[in-house]
C-alpha cells in the first residue's frame, strides 16, 4: 500500500477494499469502538487491543443466528433436518469451542499510540518492541461477499499494518498487523477512526474505554435505553442491530471477563517513552499529511453541501 492510496478504495463483484492509511486521512465516519479495541485512553497515549473475543463473538454470532432461523423454519433440529443439525453443529461448534479455549490463554499487550510524539509502540512475542512512527502506519479494510441458497453474506476485516523500522530486520520480522473483524465497510471505517481521530484531533474526540465496571448508561443495553429516552431513534437502531446482529452484548461481558483491567506495557524504556512532554516538544504532522488533510477535509464538505 502506498501514500496515494490513503481515502482510495477498489470494488469488485463481490468484494470491496478501502485504503486508509498512509497517509491518515479522515474518512467522514464518527469513531465507533464496536468492538472494545479501546483498553487505555489519556492525554499521552491510547491503548488499542486486539484481544479477539468480541471479533470471534461478531463472526460467530451471526453465523448462529442464521443457522437457527434456517433450522427452526425448516422443520426444527430433528427429523429430516438431522444431516443439516449435524453440519450446522460441526461448523459452529469448532470455532466455538476455539473461541472458549482462547478464554484460558494469556490476553497479549496492547500497541500503544503516543500523539504527542505521534510514534506507535508494537510490542512483539519476544518482549522486544517496535517504535514505528504514526504517518507511516498501513490501514485498509476488505470486505467478501457470498451468495448462496439462503442470499447474500457479507464478512469484512480492518487490518493495521507496521513496519519494522530496523532495516536489517529478518524478513519474517519485517511486518506486524492487527486484524479486526468487523465487517469492513462503514464499520471498519468507524473503528479505525478510534485511532486516527486520537491522533490528529485528541483525546476528546474518541469514546473513553468500555471495558470494566461503569455506569448503566454506558453499557450496550444502557446506552440503547438512554437513546431511547431522548428519542434518538436512529442510535436505538443501530444499537439493537450491534446487539441482536452481531452479539455485541455478549461480546462485551466476555471481554470484561478477561480485560478488566487490561495489560499494560511495563518495560522502563516504554514508561519512559509514555510520559508527557511539554507542548513545545510535541511533534507535528508532516507538511505532506496536513496538506491532504486540508484537501480531503474540503472534499467532504463540499459531498455535504452536495
Amino acid at each position: 500500500m502506498n501514500q496515494s492510496a490513503a481515502g482510495k478504495g477498489r470494488e469488485g463483484l463481490l468484494s470491496r477494499d478501502d485504503y486508509f492509511a498512509p497517509l491518515p486521512l479522515p474518512t467522514g465516519q464518527p469513531p465507533r469502538d464496536v468492538l472494545n479495541v479501546i483498553w487505555r485512553k489519556n492525554e499521552v497515549y491510547l491503548d488499542i487491543g486486539n484481544y479477539s473475543i468480541g471479533s470471534a463473538v461478531m463472526v460467530i454470532w451471526p453465523c448462529l443466528m442464521v443457522a437457527l432461523v434456517i433450522l427452526l423454519t425448516t422443520g426444527g433440529f430433528g427429523g429430516r433436518n438431522t444431516g443439516l443439525t449435524i453440519i450446522y453443529a460441526v461448523m459452529l461448534g469448532i470455532p466455538i469451542l476455539l473461541l472458549l479455549y482462547s478464554l484460558t490463554q494469556p490476553v497479549p499487550p496492547p500497541v500503544r499510540f503516543n500523539r504527542q510524539r505521534r510514534e506507535v509502540c508494537v510490542p512483539q512475542k519476544d518482549g522486544s518492541y517496535w517504535i514505528v512512527p504514526w504517518e507511516e502506519v498501513t490501514a485498509a479494510a476488505t470486505a467478501v461477499s457470498s451468495i448462496g441458497q439462503h442470499g447474500k453474506t457479507t464478512q469484512g476485516l480492518l487490518v493495521v499494518g507496521f513496519t519494522n523500522p530496523d532495516p536489517e530486520a529478518h524478513k519474517t520480522n519485517k511486518y506486524f498487523s492487527l486484524g479486526f473483524s468487523c465487517g469492513g465497510g462503514t464499520t471498519a471505517m468507524c473503528l479505525w477512526e478510534c485511532m486516527r481521530s486520537y491522533m490528529e484531533i485528541g483525546p476528546e474526540a474518541v469514546p473513553d474505554s468500555r471495558l470494566g465496571r461503569r455506569l448503566y448508561e454506558e453499557t450496550q443495553i444502557g446506552s440503547i435505553v438512554t437513546s431511547l429516552r431522548k428519542g434518538d431513534i436512529k442510535d436505538v437502531l443501530q444499537g439493537l442491530f450491534f446487539v441482536i446482529f452481531l452479539g455485541t452484548y455478549f461480546a462485551e461481558k466476555l471481554q470484561n471477563l478477561k480485560l478488566a483491567p487490561p495489560p499494560d506495557l511495563t518495560d522502563p524504556a516504554i514508561v519512559a517513552w509514555s510520559q508527557s512532554l511539554p507542548s513545545e516538544q510535541w511533534a507535528e504532522r508532516s507538511p505532506e499529511l496536513e496538506r491532504a488533510i486540508a484537501e480531503r477535509e474540503a472534499e467532504l464538505a463540499a459531498a455535504v453541501v452536495a
